[in-house]
């Protein structure tokens, strides 16, 4: 099994930011987990909200937690919102379903972790998260 380096994560939130900027998105904060769900990576720009990081945070861990990508957690949550509710229990609030979470893995399909932007909304979130892990040359599991 694959294991995601500190360079590969480092190269996912770059990339992410930098598509980010060429987009002209509000202030972002950019997280990478290990599969564990300890973070690699955290960065947070400047004037982005004080919330972000720990936002970005649940994303990621949410994903990791699930074993599904943000976008299949918010549709999940749409039709089941009672469960959802006992998950952000469960979790003590550690836990964010929404785009914006992705987990990412190998060309064999082995998790190596997941990332979580927030910032901007959750769609240009989720766009900036797959971007950065396509550019790393890993997949993207949006869910």
């Amino acid at each position: 099994m694959t294991v995601l380096t500190l360079n590969q994560a480092s190269e996912i939130v770059d990339a992410a930011l930098g598509h980010a900027r060429e987009l002209g998105l509000r202030p972002l904060t950019v997280t990478v987990l290990d599969p564990g769900g300890h973070p690699l990576v955290v960065k947070r720009e400047e004037k982005a909200g004080i919330l972000r990081p720990q936002i970005a945070h649940a994303k990621a861990w949410g994903s990791l937690g699930t074993g599904q990508g943000g976008a299949a957690g918010a549709r999940h949550a749409t039709r089941d919102p009672a469960f959802f509710a006992a998950l952000a229990s469960i979790s003590e609030g550690r836990i964010a379903s929404s785009k914006g979470g992705v987990l990412i893995r190998d060309e064999a399909g082995d998790l190596l972790g997941s990332i979580g932007v927030s910032g901007d909304r959750p769609d240009n979130d989720e766009a900036v998260a797959l971007f950065g892990i396509e550019k790393a040359g890993l997949v993207a599991d949006a869910g």
